[in-house]
């Protein structure tokens, strides 16, 4: 309780110290950048912190983070000084903004410390490996910091959000194993604050005073700030705990819907579940059927596999396709949930930029110049770099919404012509170049399993896959395209938004084709190879795959309904005259509501995210798309989010008569179902908020009940002098390098299957695994401080998991070591160290 009580009165006090830098920064947006100012805080105090440990100006410890801390505050006291009565006018008229957003913080951050805190265990997936890079940035004395699972190197991963969560662990003065929990729940709430803002923006700009030729009694029928405050809501609401039709499906599974019985055999057969194709739920569900709770061991896992991919010899391959609240509901704190908070931030910033908030001017090189001024050029490269250096597939995602942003701004003040290409490179290019040198010494020693695009021929997505992973985000969002077609009678461009809707689609296929075609003289080999596991010559492979896509196109056309209105509408033309068409006018927007506009566009680019996967995908070790289709269906759920809920805030306010009627139905429903997941996945996780051993967000607390042994030898390893520890080593995923990870210490080799993910290959780790066999193995002295001499190894440590999984022979550390600390069958031996 202490811990979570400092980090919020931290985070408040963040906030409120980098404001009046926000309120500069956010010119355009009405909160001026109060509900972010959290997350920017964040940004840019981790960034000062971080680049001045790397540099060598500043140490890893207090001193180094109240160093940067202080610079942050002489930013924005610059900042206060220049906009004082600004400011502080902002705070009086802004009242009830400031008080919903201070409230919904505390309420988010309350509830995920107290889901975290009833299932608080660090154990299993990722989390290991997360809670391993927090306690070694927390033990590393420079930066870049050592890499704990792997000795004598730093780490290779894109560790930034670790760096946020070990900079407010050293300040509240706890160990990573409660720090994790702790930034697990200030990511919920950071993602709830961020998200309401872009919301409340978005509509406080859809309610602002029309121009001139507008209603002159539109002031009276414009709701108040109260009203799209409240609506505002409706933003966290689908992005953090809106999720998919999966618990619906368990529910239906679980209660015996579509499932008929065969009275000859007396087994249970079900062509509907058959036909879904969902793995568990294709099976014959637990009889006798029954209704909730849901009961299926691990049942609230499958929603975050609704793909379902198969080679052409119909073998299946698990697709990710992962949504915020199931992160939050397992409590990894993997870099795409840490770089929630920040891909917002990443959204404000292109709305502030879109509505003309950074006007002013940046001259280049060779006499170009960009009409954007250098502070949000600045900022922007910034939050780019953070994005890479939080979640490196984000960086791109958000560049594009930001450059965008800016050819939208640009166009609407000058038209469409042939200069915003121009202006797009120019602004492009610079801003991303910019971006990697402010982040350049993570870049030196970073490497990358990615390496480069492949074509996806085999795994198109299939149309009910589709609508049950998404179908909550797409009714909202399908229902607010037809009332701009038919109810606001848009002005849109058909023949425009089929022409790139169409032609984009076009394009990836054959550019999916012709990487083919390249692979098969680059790599004829691989590809042979591949087409032989796939029993097929490469014309039939194509005709069948060709064929495979037709029969699934249900998922594209789902996405075709939403891609082309959406660009129809982007991109309309302005009425013109004939003399005007004559003379070539350029082509202007003609939607003077720059929130639509905005909005059309994260709607775009949330669908092109989800279709570039069936088309290409990024070449990794997994060698198939499943992790393009996690990383790029995160962001666009980060997306579409946004607009399902800027959607269903207009709709309840423009609707009429029985389609108003109809629409609150339709929308109760989906809101219903989409809560399911939450709901039912939080009493099965938290076994309905009663944990068997109290509540608590400490992991360790776990680990001294279930292993007081090796809690006592943890707990003497986080104050012993640093230095390399060896411990036993296993396979990903497991109990494995858990001293390491508890402790921040580097051992000889972690997780080779993550080394390998993480450095693009296994050569690093050489002999390491079968080296360390051997130290606890062999009877041989001469043979064991050989190993040692080799990794510089200072501590053995020999416990239950080394006993268990090894045959290990302590009598030749007993005779040569000395034992630094024992109790019961766990100890811990330590080398000599050499003057």
């Amino acid at each position: 309780m202490t811990a979570f009580i400092t980090w919020y009165f931290i985070l408040t006090l963040l906030g409120w110290l980098t404001f009046p830098l926000v309120h500069f920064l956010f010119p355009a947006l009405k909160d001026r950048g109060y509900t972010l100012s959290r997350a920017a805080g964040l940004l840019i105090w981790g960034y000062v912190f971080w680049l001045l440990a790397s540099l060598g100006v500043a140490q890893n410890d207090m001193g180094g983070i109240l160093l940067a801390l202080v610079l942050l505050g002489g930013l924005s006291a610059w900042a206060f000084v220049n906009r004082k009565s600004e400011i502080v006018n902002f705070f009086r008229t802004h009242r009830s903004l400031i008080i919903t957003t201070e409230i919904l913080f505390f309420i988010a951050f309350a509830f995920l410390a107290f889901v975290r805190s009833a299932n608080p265990e660090l154990t299993g997936t990722e989390r290991p490996m997360e809670l391993a890079f927090i306690n070694a940035i927390l033990r590393s004395p420079v930066f870049p910091p050592q890499d704990p699972w792997l000795s004598d190197y730093a780490i290779s991963y894109y560790y930034f959000g670790y760096v946020m969560t070990a900079m407010l662990a050293r300040v509240s003065g706890i160990y990573g194993s409660m720090a994790h929990n702790l930034m697990t729940s200030l990511v919920f709430a950071l993602g709830a604050v961020g998200s309401y803002g872009i919301l409340y923006n978005l509509l406080s700009k859809e309610q602002e005073p029309k121009t001139e030729d507008s209603d002159s009694n539109a002031e009276t029928l414009r709701p108040s700030s109260s009203v799209y405050g409240f609506l505002a809501l409706l933003a966290p609401l689908f992005l953090l705990l809106i999720s998919n039709f999966g618990a619906l499906l368990e529910i239906m599974h679980q209660g015996g819907l579509f499932w008929k019985k065969d009275f000859i055999n007396g087994e249970y057969t079900s062509s509907f579940w058959k036909w879904m194709d969902m793995k568990e739920l294709s099976q014959t569900p637990i009889l006798p059927f029954h209704g909730p709770p849901l009961d299926r061991y691990l049942w609230w896992w499958r929603s975050s596999r609704v793909l379902q991919d198969y080679d052409m010899l119909n073998r299946p391959l698990e697709v990710i396709d992962e949504f915020p609240f199931f992160s939050f509901l397992l409590g990894d704190l993997h870099p795409h949930v840490l770089a929630i908070p920040f891909g917002l931030l990443a959204i404000a910033a292109a709305l502030n930029l879109f509505l003309g908030g950074w006007r002013g001017e940046v001259k280049l090189p060779l006499g170009a110049r960009l009409r954007i001024s250098a502070s949000g050029f600045l900022f922007m490269a910034l939050l780019l770099g953070g994005l890479a250096f939080l979640n490196t597939w984000d960086i791109l995602i958000a560049a594009a919404l930001i450059v965008a942003s800016y050819v939208l701004w640009r166009a609407n003040e000058d038209g469409w012509r042939w200069e915003r290409l121009e202006d797009a490179l120019l602004f492009g290019l610079p801003l991303g170049i910019l971006a990697i040198l402010m982040y350049l010494p993570f870049y030196v020693g970073f490497s990358s399993q990615a390496g480069g695009v492949l074509p996806n021929f085999m795994y198109p997505t299939r149309g009910i896959h589709l609508w049950v992973m998404w179908g909550t985000l797409l009714i909202p969002i399908l229902a607010y395209i037809i009332y701009l077609w038919r109810g606001e009678k848009l002005p849109s461009n058909w023949k425009l938004g089929f022409s790139l809707g169409l032609g984009f689609v076009l394009f990836l296929l054959i550019f999916s084709w012709l990487l083919g075609v390249a692979g098969s003289i680059l790599e004829k080999d691989f590809v042979d190879g591949f087409l032989a596991s796939q029993g097929m010559t490469a014309g039939q492979f194509f005709s069948a795959t060709l064929l495979r896509r037709l029969s699934y196109i249900g998922g594209l056309i789902t996405m075709l309904a939403v891609f082309i209105p959406s660009l129809a509408f982007l991109f309309a033309r302005e009425e013109q005259s004939q003399l005007e068409t004559e003379i070539s006018e350029p082509l202007k927007v003609v939607n003077r509501k720059s929130e639509i506009q905005f909005v059309l566009l994260i709607l775009i680019l949330g669908a092109i995210l989800i279709i570039v996967p069936d088309f290409v995908y990024l070449r990794d070790k997994f060698g198939y798309r499943i992790n393009t289709v996690f990383k790029f269906y995160y962001q666009a759920w980060m997306l579409w989010s946004l607009v399902a809920a800027f959607a269903v805030s207009q709709l309840l306010q423009n609707l009429r008569g029985l389609a108003n009627v109809a629409f609150r139905v339709v929308i109760g429903v989906v809101i219903f179902t989409g809560l399911l997941y939450p709901v039912f996945g939080l009493i099965t996780k938290t076994n309905s908020f009663n944990p068997p051993y109290g509540f608590s967000l400490d992991d360790f607390d776990r680990i001294i009940r279930e292993n007081p042994e090796e809690a006592a030898a943890i707990n003497f390893l986080r104050t012993a002098p640093d230095g390399v520890i060896a411990e036993a080593i296993g396979d990903g995923y497991s109990a494995f390098a858990r001293i390491s990870a508890q402790t921040g210490m580097q051992t000889v080799l972690g997780w080779p299957g993550h080394e390998d993910q993480w450095r693009g290959s296994y050569a690093p780790q050489g002999t390491r695994r079968d080296d360390i066999n051997r130290l606890y193995t062999t009877v041989r002295w001469e043979e064991a401080a050989l190993i040692i001499e080799q990794y510089d190894i200072r501590y053995v440590y020999v416990g239950v998991l080394e006993r268990a999984s090894m045959n290990v022979n302590e009598e030749k550390f007993i005779a040569h070591l000395k034992p630094i600390f024992q109790q019961g069958s766990t100890v811990i031996y330590e080398v000599p160290v050499q003057e």
